[in-house]
């Protein structure tokens, strides 16, 4: 089992920074990496970035350039900086185990219960 807990959302106004977090906890092992995803209302959910335990990334081409993904290894926790909001990256986020193969990020079950972000134009 692996427990995820996104905390870090709240009201922003365009143009401002958010940083969200995700806390993992129990059978970390059976993953590599941590992806972060968001479902914007009456839309599917998205996958939006990752990052593995050696720190490799992957991001989606709508934030490259505006998220930043980290990790810190000690304390199980992958941080994701989000600048230059948008009123358009407003969504609850998510973040999910899984593993980063060849370049790719692949999903697992295991998912956080979600972090709203509301961006205000």
């Amino acid at each position: 089992q692996v427990q995820l807990v996104e905390s870090g959302g709240g009201l922003v106004q365009a143009g401002e920074s958010l940083r969200l977090s995700c806390a993992a906890s129990g059978s970390t092992h059976s993953y590599n990496a941590i992806g972060w995803h968001r479902q914007a209302p009456g839309k599917q959910r998205e996958f939006v970035a990752a990052v593995s335990v050696s720190g490799g990334t992957n991001y989606a081409d709508a934030v490259k350039g505006r998220f930043t993904i980290s990790r810190d290894n000690a304390k199980n926790t992958v941080y994701r900086q989000m600048n230059s909001l948008e009123p358009e990256d407003t969504a609850v986020y998510y973040c999910n185990a899984g593993n980063i193969l060849n370049g790719r990020y692949f999903g697992t079950a295991y998912w956080g219960n979600g972090t709203l972000v509301t961006v205000s134009s």
